[in-house]
């Protein structure tokens, strides 16, 4: 992945240019930090560096999925979802390996939590200041899309 690349990455819409192996890239070089507070706004990225990702983003966005709020704990959290933004889908937070690289990085563990999400396991790694990206997995199998959460706005 170019570093010009990663560092042109500002926002959301920014990372949706990138391609899914520089998304991976970027979140290797990710770091925990400290497990985010609040609303993170949601962004889904379902073809990353295609030109349809940012309408795709932004038709999930308004009619699917909005993002995440954590709980002032960092234990908890619930998703934003559908038209009108109810919070639904309830998960534990709590600091693991990945299970892309083994290095750590904040799970998001819906097992216990989420009859319709039990099987799923999210996980984030702060790319920049306020800036999360997320992968995702049902059982162990890892999914071909990602998401991002911005905290900026808080």
């Amino acid at each position: 992945m170019a570093t010009t690349e990663v560092n042109a990455a500002r926002s959301d819409l920014d990372l949706l240019a990138l391609s899914g192996r520089d998304l991976d890239d970027l979140y290797r070089c990710g770091t925990v930090g400290s497990i985010p507070r609040g609303t993170g706004k949601g962004t889904a990225v379902l073809i990353p560096g295609r030109r349809a990702a940012r309408v795709l983003a932004k038709i999930t966005w308004l009619t699917a999925w909005q993002g995440k709020v954590f709980d002032e704990d960092g234990t908890k959290l619930v998703n934003l979802v559908s038209p009108l933004r109810r919070r639904a889908v309830k998960a534990q937070v709590y600091e693991g390996d990945s299970w892309l690289d083994r290095d750590r990085c904040i799970v998001i563990d819906y097992s216990k939590t989420s009859r319709i999400a039990r099987w799923v396991r999210d996980e984030l790694r702060e790319v920049a200041p306020d800036m999360f990206v997320g992968l995702v997995y049902v059982g162990r199998r890892r999914l071909p899309l990602r998401f991002v959460l911005d905290f900026s706005g808080r």
